[in-house]
């Protein structure tokens, strides 16, 4: 059809940890999905990649982006940009490990190089069965020798031992793992290398990483697409409980203690220092935080009262991305995340299982027009007719989700319904003018649908509300819907 269904694979030194999903028929995907990976201090590389989904035989893998730990640790602000995605090579795309003992002993003439081939562990599959028929290759001194084929594992136990006559000059010993194929050339599992002059008398042993055959040459970028990632490695020590006491009772003070001179505490300071790109992150850590000590509403209570006090129009209130914005739309997400599902599941759920067509733009109705419209409407239509129908549709769907909306209060979290309360209050509080009335009700609306309800009809996936993204004439819909 000339498109593709991408997805992506996260994949941490070989071992998948997270998978996109699949946007439908698209060169240009866009998927938006954020992940948090617990990641081992010792990890090598992280590497995405892309793939084509086909509902009949195996998926095509289109390209992938590798990153090293060394590269995403150089950049503190992490990795932001467009890198190209480089062909995917089966003999590069190795895993597991390998147990041996290496010797050589003292006494004897000619010297022996004893290889103790004891097992292996989490190999890639290679077989349609998802295992491998694993046996090892071993070569030194110009000769090479094999252990048996263990059949349909990634986990074989060998416990072989191969000898070879060391000769003079030979620096190198390989071992080499790969999968037995009765028809066709073996496929190729990973290897590892030992210096001769690095094995004594004392046994070497261990678990060794597989490694890929090296690269011949590199290959040229930018052919196969590119990935646009965003990626960062943040390294945390977590203390003891008690160690962090004295941190919290700094940022609580000018909550537990409203007495106080507010100007120098510690929250009013975070407050000001915190730029644009960490208030974010700040906002988050502040909401579980004082959600752990039970003070989740009083805190957004002193964040919008500050900003309150600095706002002089109220139509331009909380419009900003300020700290106090940010800690309540988190605070919505934590708090209110299963109530949002519980409100807007079933509307969205028909809106992508119904697939209507709705436009209301002349340009955009006459690009696709020809190829959408037939499968809606029945005859020839004008963006008159169009437009009307797509009207009916979007007020059909709105009105379904201001009601569920309007009858969801007993439902609305407590926590949630006592936050808006307080703002409501401290908003009339700060405006009391009868001009200035309905301050009181766009302060909540500007949390309650611009970044709460209007961003999950918008991208349902983002918040759990659909397993997949929408394809381009559902996508069309949401947004003209969120709009």
């Amino acid at each position: 059809s000339g498109s593709s269904d991408p997805y992506c694979l996260v994949k941490v030194d070989n071992e998948v940890v997270a998978r996109t999903a699949t946007v439908w028929k698209s060169l240009n995907p866009f998927w938006g999905e954020e992940y948090t990976l617990r990641l081992p201090h010792g990890f090598r590389t992280l590497a995405v990649y892309v793939l084509d989904e086909d509902t009949i035989g195996q998926d095509d893998v289109i390209g992938k982006v590798s990153l090293s730990h060394r590269q995403i640790s150089a950049e503190p602000r992490g990795v932001d940009s467009w890198l190209s995605l480089a062909p995917v090579d089966p003999d590069e795309e190795v895993q597991g490990e390998i147990h041996l003992e290496l010797r050589v002993p003292e006494q004897g003439h000619p010297r022996v190089l004893r290889c103790h081939l004891i097992e292996a562990r989490d190999l890639a599959p290679r077989d349609p069965s998802g295992t491998s028929d694993p046996f090892a290759r071993v070569s030194c001194c110009g000769r090479t020798l094999e252990t048996a084929v263990i059949k349909k594992t990634r986990f074989p136990h060998w416990d072989e031992v191969l000898e070879f006559e060391l000769a003079e000059g030979e620096a190198v010993l390989s071992v080499e793992v790969w999968d037995w194929d009765i028809v066709g050339k073996n496929d190729f599992l990973g290897r590892v290398e030992f210096p001769l002059d690095a094995i004594g008398p004392d046994p070497t042993k261990g678990w060794f990483q597989l490694l890929p055959f090296p690269s011949a040459a590199e290959e040229p970028g930018g052919r196969l697409g590119a990935l646009r990632l965003a990626v960062r490695l943040v390294e945390d020590r977590v203390l003891p409980t008690h160690c962090y006491q004295p941190l919290i009772q700094l940022l609580t003070e000018p909550i537990l203690c409203p007495d106080q001179p507010a100007a120098g505490s510690a929250l009013a300071i975070l407050e000001e220092v915190t730029s644009g790109e960490s208030r974010q992150d700040v906002a988050t850590k502040l909401v579980k935080i004082f959600l752990g000590q039970g003070l989740a509403v009083p805190l957004l209570d002193y964040l919008t009262t500050r900003e309150l006090a600095r706002t002089t129009d109220p139509n331009t209130l909380f419009r900003s991305n300020s700290l106090a914005s940010k800690s309540v739309e988190q605070f919505l997400k934590v708090v209110g995340l299963p109530y949002l599902h519980e409100v807007l599941k079933p509307v969205v759920n028909r809106i992508f299982e119904e697939k209507k067509y709705v436009e209301l733009d002349p340009g955009k109705m006459e690009l696709s027009r020809s190829r959408r419209v037939r499968f809606s409407f029945k005859g020839s239509l004008s963006e008159a007719r169009v437009r009307e129908s797509s009207l009916e549709l979007l007020k059909g769907y709105l009105g379904d989700i201001v009601d569920a909306i309007v009858g969801s209060v007993d439902k609305c979290p407590l926590l949630m319904r006592v936050a808006f309360k307080q703002l409501r209050r401290r908003v009339e509080e700060r405006f009391p003018s009868e001009e200035h009335e309905e301050a009181r009700y766009f302060s909540i609306s500007g949390f309650l649908f611009l970044r709460f309800f209007a961003p999950a009809v918008l991208t349902p996936k983002l918040f759990g509300l659909r397993e997949q993204h929408a394809d381009s004439r559902t996508g069309r819909t949401l947004l003209l819907l969120a709009k």
